[in-house]
């Protein structure tokens, strides 16, 4: 834009000061214009927080598949895929509903024990006029009010499981990557259907159904993003878990191991307990993002005051790079993984800890320990690694699962640990 400035001497003051006014009015538009497409550009944590204050309220009551608390939700996704301007992609507008049985016991298989429950995908679409399309997801359901779906809490009676890490924040993470792809005035060269899925926590059933019943072709899809609990990130250890690195060779190229101080940690299966698992059982490529483990897990303490919301940004922020890395490959090619599996272990015993599933050392180190538990009771502690039990190495949590079939209820057993690079033995009864 070419702007001619006349000395004043020469023309009427009046034309002066209209021209002043017109000169000011296209420098604020412009500005105003540069700073909206900035801000569209960028990964907000303010609508983070506004996303999972309201997904992890008690309005919403623990959003159990099929109830009013889920309903809320799905309506809340909803509008805002439609203020994102996202095509519609379920059965039924954004909405893809699936009928279920679902059973608190897992070795109960009489259907008639089960209870009828009903689920509802969001699926929503962006159109880059690409031939290949991406699959942004994350869970939303939780545990509703505990009972017997899996909650560890320790109240009694029923209690409302927020779930603001598990799963909220993996589904902030979508709509906020939604608002990012489609107000970023960047035609990709990939498509991108975003997901957030029912019934997690009762089996990966709503990611199960999608992939069964898909709304696009599934031939389409070069991979899939999965967020499961991404709101935690510890500021000490600044770990990300990726998991599926091995499902295709153009992740080794384009998913960053280092970025802005986040200690990434890869792991090469596309099978684990979360949805993208369903996808790479169709010969998908995944990427799964986790902030690790803690203690509210699956606990009425779930709340959105805990979650680190400048962490999760940075999280998106990492993950928008991965999107933008891969956006100019062709569809990928997908890699089937040999999954360490602990093979059909029962368990009978508990020991009350939670593993550090980022740990890359020899043995298994400890996050969490649960009070009035085996291990606490015995004195492990929070950091201390264990290496072995009852004379069985435990090189990993392979071993560890291995291990803690081999007991039952009122048994003890010697558990070798490092602490501070010191052995301990301690007896620890079941």
């Amino acid at each position: 834009m070419l702007i001619r400035f006349v000395h004043t001497n020469s023309i009427p003051y009046y034309s002066y000061v209209t021209m002043r006014s017109k000169i000011r009015l296209v420098l604020t538009t412009f500005i105003y214009l540069v700073n909206a497409s900035l801000w569209a550009q960028e990964i907000s944590e303010t609508e983070l927080k506004e996303h999972i204050f309201y997904l992890a309220s008690d309005k919403l009551e623990g959003r159990l598949p099929g109830t009013k608390g889920e309903t809320l939700a799905f309506e809340y996704i909803e509008k805002h895929f439609k203020a994102y301007g996202l095509i519609p992609k379920g059965e039924k507008g954004y909405r893809q509903v699936f009928d279920y049985t679902y059973n608190p016991n897992p070795h109960d298989t009489v259907k008639a024990n089960g209870i009828a429950r009903t689920g509802t995908n969001a699926v929503a679409y962006l159109d880059n006029g690409a031939d290949k399309t991406v699959v942004i997801g994350a869970h939303y359901d939780h545990l509703g009010m505990g009972g017997s779906s899996g909650s560890l809490d320790k109240k009694k009676g029923k209690v409302i499981h927020n779930g603001a890490d598990d799963n909220a924040s993996g589904t902030a993470g979508v709509l906020e990557l939604a608002r990012y792809l489609s107000g970023n005035e960047i035609r990709e060269e990939s498509n991108y259907l975003f997901l957030c899925f029912s019934a997690e926590e009762d089996g990966l059933i709503g990611s199960k159904y999608f992939t069964n019943h898909p709304t696009i072709e599934l031939a389409q899809i070069s991979y899939m993003i999965n967020m499961d609990m991404i709101g935690r990130l510890n500021d000490s250890t600044k770990n990300l878990m990726v998991y599926g690195f091995g499902t295709s060779p153009a992740f080794g190229e384009n998913v960053p191991k280092n970025y802005a101080g986040l200690n990434i940690v890869v792991d090469s299966s596309g099978i684990g307990p979360s949805d993208h698992t369903s996808f790479y059982l169709k010969d998908i490529p995944v990427l799964s993002f986790f902030t690790g483990q803690h203690s509210d897990y699956h606990k009425s303490t779930d709340d959105a005051d805990k979650i680190n919301y400048k962490g999760q940004k940075l999280v998106l922020e990492y993950i928008a790079e991965v999107l933008m890395n891969l956006d100019q490959q062709e569809k990928l090619a997908f890699t089937p993984v040999k999954s360490r599996q602990p093979g059909r272990v029962t368990f009978k015993v508990t020991l009350g800890i939670m593993p550090d599933y980022s740990f890359q050392g020899k043995g298994l180190r400890i996050d969490a320990v649960s009070e009035e538990k085996p291990a606490s009771k015995a004195g492990i502690k929070a950091g201390d690694i264990i290496v072995e039990m009852d004379t069985v190495k435990v090189n990993d949590i392979y071993d560890y699962m291995k291990c803690l079939g081999m007991f039952n209820p009122g048994e003890t057993t010697n558990v070798k640990v490092l602490r501070d690079d010191t052995e301990m033995d301690l007896s620890v009864m079941f």
